[in-house]
């Protein structure tokens, strides 16, 4: 029978080790804005080097400027690098890779998958192209590509306590539907975005049983409201109401979406795979009726 782990033989378990992602490699799609910006801010701040990728680059660029200054001292520089990409197609992954590769990359040790749009309409008149096809392109074929096209990279010089780390950014849509008009106009509705987001974390449990086995661990976030151009809409004309259903009376922030990634891409998550973990403040919690 195993013995207990003694103290003197204990690992070294201090938050500064097992929670450190200094002088890893990353990849945050969408790195520019929103959620993607927190995270690799977030990255950046604790010693990682980050690639931010974005269709629009002068943005991108300035984003990369800012996030460059805090970086800590003896980090790798440049710490931030953008790169411009469109992965709305398999091409489009494919060509981020190999962007990744001729920088120099021999490993990868995070990708973040963030990356995504919704698009609003009428039941009765909502678009097949905009919204249907773009929508699913972007937030589910993106996210299975692009980790395809990295794989050489995520699995070098891996191993079942050195992992690579793969998000996928979902949403609380993925589990509980959203109604009409519910962080948009009235009488519209998401009806691409929520099927969407369900088959993201559904392909996170597919990638992470196949991807696991080779030290590349695969796992979803599902966000609830955080500041966002997605949420702008609603955080701007329904703020008071989406912080009367949260039961912390607040949205999310960036140190709550920061404080998932750290764990997710450093030792201390090495041992967590194929989940879809809810970041929202206790929202879905509402769903369920107090007995």
């Amino acid at each position: 029978m195993p013995k207990d782990v003694s103290p003197e033989t204990m690992p070294e378990l201090s938050s500064s080790h097992i929670f450190s992602v200094k002088g890893k490699v990353a990849l945050v799609t969408g790195g520019g804005s929103g959620l993607g910006k927190m995270m690799a801010t977030a990255l950046v701040r604790n010693g990682a080097k980050v690639y931010i990728a974005s269709r629009k680059i002068d943005e991108l660029k300035k984003q990369a400027e800012a996030m460059q200054k805090l970086a800590p001292s003896g980090s790798a520089s440049p710490s931030v690098i953008a790169l411009q990409a469109d992965v709305g197609s398999k091409a489009g992954c494919y060509a981020l890779a190999d962007a990744i590769k001729s920088a120099g990359e021999k490993s990868l040790d995070i990708l973040v998958n963030n990356s995504g749009i919704t698009w609003g309409g009428m039941l009765d008149d909502f678009p097949e192209e905009k919204g249907w096809d773009k929508v699913f392109h972007l937030n589910v074929k993106s996210q299975f590509y692009l980790t395809v096209a990295l794989l050489p990279l995520l699995e070098a010089g891996k191993s079942n306590t050195k992992q690579a780390s793969v998000i996928n950014i979902a949403s609380t849509a993925a589990i509980a539907p959203i109604a009409e008009g519910g962080l948009g106009e009235p009488g519209t509705g998401t009806w691409s975005y929520q099927p969407s987001k369900a088959a993201s974390l559904h392909l996170t449990r597919t990638m992470a049983n196949s991807l696991s086995e080779k030290f590349v661990l695969v796992n979803a976030i599902l966000p609830g409201v955080f500041p966002s151009r997605m949420t702008s809409y609603a955080l701007t004309n329904n703020k008071e109401i989406l912080e009367g259903v949260q039961p912390t009376g607040r949205t999310g922030t960036p140190e709550d979406i920061a404080g998932l990634t750290l764990l997710l891409c450093s030792r201390a998550g090495a041992h967590i795979v194929g989940q879809g973990i809810v970041v929202d403040g206790g929202q879905m919690l509402q769903f369920v009726p107090k007995l």
